[in-house]
């Protein structure tokens, strides 16, 4: 009987599988193989790495090159035929689960004044970033939001939600983020249309801001139950004055300069259980250190310009663009500008990664010497 090769992952170190392939082994696997089993030594260094080893690259998606693609969809197909009129970012790495990085997707939507997409509920939880345009409006659980440029609104995983563009608005684009990846790979994702398409609007538009201010006050004898936040809307306007003013007074951190983590009122963790999002300014002339983590970072230039350099690979980048850093991979930002600050949106994984008791973070050494720019 001819025997196949296979891939045998050995590693000459003490500890390690170092299995050699003979004539009668690989006759053995193909027993095994006929069982549905295999030899744990022979895929053993694959599964468990030394350290994690990211099938993501790093990427920048470049918002004056995507725009005109993005707004080209538009009289191509309609909301209601494609569900979600969206661009997805597709790392060369993740392609076949349509990931940005990790497990986490990253997509464009573009709605045009007077489109509304139909109402709907996931087991993935989910983000907007908005870039452009006006009139753009979500709506969870009955609760309207209008929305801003540079504004974060929150749709939680088993929400009933949907979004739109008022009639005296004008064309929108923001950014979707959702842990589609992840959810499916914990094989656990359902989807649901709303029975009506569309969802009543049952409270005052915008309370959620109006009631959880940010200002260190909160409802009296409040009944919020759920486990992800109750503010499902972050103004612009408010987080840059916030990460102003403690630019004011900190030196920041040496890896991220001024950081400030968006959280839930209620607990002071994450907005949501699966994913955690964070706005961080580069003051002038800023060059952060180098330091990895073990989790996934989509970043947005919410304001600015400048660099990052992942992994040895430099990301330039401006405002509106969309670049990632894969797990484990050293990261460095510089703003680029002597006289104006730069501003990074970033949502992440590592919600999961610290409840799942899975979180490293490490500095690059200096005698490790410096990342190529």
């Amino acid at each position: 009987m001819k025997v196949a090769a296979r891939a045998n992952y050995r590693e000459d170190v003490v500890g390690r599988a170092n299995v050699e392939d003979t004539p009668e082994l690989l006759a053995y696997y193909d027993e095994l193989e006929k069982m549905n089993t295999a030899a744990l030594w022979t895929v053993a260094n694959k599964i468990e790495p030394w350290y994690p080893q990211s099938a993501s690259v790093p990427v920048v998606w470049r918002f004056r090159e995507l725009r005109e693609h993005v707004l080209r969809s538009v009289g191509l197909v309609s909301p209601e035929k494609a569900g979600r009129r969206v661009i997805y970012l597709n790392n060369p790495g993740r392609q076949d689960v349509a990931a940005a990085v990790g497990w986490l997707y990253s997509g464009l939507q573009v709605m045009h004044p007077g489109e509304r997409a139909s109402a709907h509920a996931h087991s993935a939880s989910a983000l907007r970033f908005i870039m452009e345009g006006s009139g753009a409006y979500t709506i969870v659980n009955g609760h309207k939001m209008t929305l801003g440029a540079n504004d974060f609104v929150l749709t939680p995983n088993g929400t009933w939600h949907e979004h739109g563009v008022s009639e005296d608005g004008s064309p929108c684009i923001w950014q979707d983020g959702l842990d589609i990846p992840l959810v499916n790979a914990l094989e656990a994702n359902f989807y649901v249309v709303h029975p009506d398409l569309q969802q009543a609007v049952t409270y005052p538009v915008d309370d959620s801001s109006a009631t959880w201010t940010g200002t260190g006050l909160v409802p009296a004898n409040d009944s919020w139950q759920h486990g992800y936040s109750p503010l499902l809307k972050y103004e612009w306007a408010p987080t840059y004055e916030a990460l102003s003013r403690y630019a004011r007074v900190t030196d920041g951190s040496p890896f991220d300069g001024v950081l400030m983590d968006y959280v839930n009122p209620k607990t002071g963790g994450p907005v949501m259980q699966t994913i955690g999002a964070s706005m961080q300014m580069l003051r002038p002339g800023e060059h952060t250190k180098a330091h990895r983590q073990v989790g996934s970072f989509i970043y947005q230039v919410a304001k600015g310009s400048g660099y990052s350099i992942v992994n040895g690979q430099r990301l330039d980048w401006q405002e509106r663009d969309i670049f990632c850093v894969p797990s484990w991979m050293f990261h460095e930002h510089a703003n680029a500008s002597q006289s104006e600050d730069a501003c990074l949106f970033c949502f992440h994984d590592l919600p999961v990664m610290k409840s799942l008791g899975l979180y490293r973070e490490e500095a690059l050494k200096e005698n490790d010497g410096h990342q190529p720019a």
